[in-house]
């Protein structure tokens, strides 16, 4: 990537699009332009209506584009759903390279290697994300390039998509005079925003909270070991209120925003608020604990399906010290506490900072998918092994994303 080149993220989301532009620089990338149209044509992942999807992103983009004083012609499209599947595999080849020194080429091959796996013929494989490298029995080498031995093996996390539902998404970028430069897993975007390199090396789990969906990443010895999606966000939550407060969505969505609380037990006293009812016409009083009634079971089955799916699918004695909440959803005062009494675990908010001209609107949990994009798209899965070609700025650039997601 040539320096001054400008990299677009494109987060399409349940209730917002979000575009992120930015520019390859000596220091790493830097945020240009940020834009954000309402969604109305996605829901939980899947495209519902095509042409409203198509406008949310030519405004999300326009915006960016105006703030950045860019014009871009690809963008790394974000991709989430229940559809969205993960599993972890191996592979193994013979090392090929003279006296028997790993070459990028063999590297190249037995990550294809571990990509033979089973796929419907309706699903696609969308990572193959190497976590470690063996070779000749010798574990736990992150990068093979110029080690010797006759076989090299490598442990990866791939993640497959239902092709037809990836398809609507894509479509709906090239419709809005876009190129789709890659396609990511949300929550692995988020990560690359929102984690630090300790926490993935000690064990991290990131639940990022969105309007439709839940994405959950787990990450352990530096690598992510599990990535998955649940259909359940803060959307519910609204409903939720609308419904037991016989108001509106609009609304309810205020009400979520300004006094709910996610926490099990309250920390101030009761207190009463007005809230409008379905005509607009006059307000009822609501107090705290009628509201947090609502809220909370909603918070806790969201927590108690995350956990559920990552005990189904991680070794017992794998060992997890943290979690880190990302999203929309991780502005609800109180949640990282009642995150902690589900999970057993310290419990923080995750947001945008490891890349420059980050303001403080941007600064933000629910931005982080956005951002994560422009950090993780350009990076692929061979990435982590193109430090080790030369000094010249495509190498340092790429060692810069790589102690970034490393």
């Amino acid at each position: 990537m040539a320096r001054g080149e400008t990299i677009a993220g494109l987060d399409i989301g349940t209730t917002k699009t979000c575009a992120v532009i930015a520019s390859s620089g000596p220091d790493g990338l830097e945020i240009l332009g940020v834009g954000e149209a309402p969604s109305t044509g996605m829901r939980k992942g899947v495209v519902t209506d095509l042409e409203e999807t198509v406008r949310a992103i030519e405004a999300a983009t326009e915006k960016a584009e105006r703030m950045a004083g860019v014009h871009v012609s690809h963008v790394y499209v974000g991709v989430t759903g229940e559809h969205m599947q993960s599993t972890n595999n191996r592979g193994v080849v013979a090392v090929t390279g003279e006296d028997r020194e790993v070459i990028h080429a063999d590297v190249k091959r037995v990550v294809d290697a571990s990509k033979i796996i089973n796929v419907a013929a309706d699903r696609q494989i969308v990572h193959a994300l190497p976590r470690h490298y063996t070779i000749d029995g010798q574990d736990g080498i992150t990068d093979p390039i110029g080690m010797s031995g006759g076989r090299l093996e490598v442990d990866t996390h791939i993640v497959t998509g239902g092709s037809t539902f990836i398809s609507n998404v894509l479509k709906c970028v090239h419709r809005a005079g876009l190129e789709t430069a890659g396609i990511v897993f949300e929550p692995l975007a988020s990560s690359a925003a929102t984690l630090l390199p300790e926490e993935k090396q000690v064990g991290v789990v990131l639940l990022d909270i969105g309007g439709g969906t839940t994405d959950i990443a787990v990450f352990a010895d530096g690598g992510v070991v599990h990535s998955a999606t649940i259909p359940v966000g803060g959307n519910i939550l609204t409903n939720d209120i609308a419904l037991g407060l016989k108001t509106t969505f609009a609304e309810a969505e205020n009400v979520k925003r300004t006094y709910g609380s996610g926490l099990m037990r309250p920390d101030e006293a009761e207190q009463t608020f007005q809230v409008k009812t379905l005509d607009g016409r006059s307000t009822r009083e609501v107090t705290s604990s009628q509201l947090r009634s609502i809220v909370l079971p909603r918070v806790l089955e969201i927590f108690r399906l995350a956990k559920a799916n990552i005990v189904e699918r991680m070794a017992r004695d794998q060992v997890l010290s943290e979690v880190v909440i990302t999203g929309g959803g991780a502005h609800l005062r109180g949640i990282e506490t009642t995150a902690a009494d589900v999970f057993g675990l310290p419990v923080r908010i995750g947001i945008p900072s490891t890349i420059a001209g980050l303001t403080d609107t941007v600064r933000q949990p629910q931005y982080a998918t956005a951002v994560g994009l422009v950090l993780f798209g350009p990076r692929g899965e061979q990435a982590p092994h193109l430090n080790g070609q030369g000094g010249g700025p495509l190498a340092k650039l790429w060692t810069w994303f790589t102690s970034i997601w490393n």
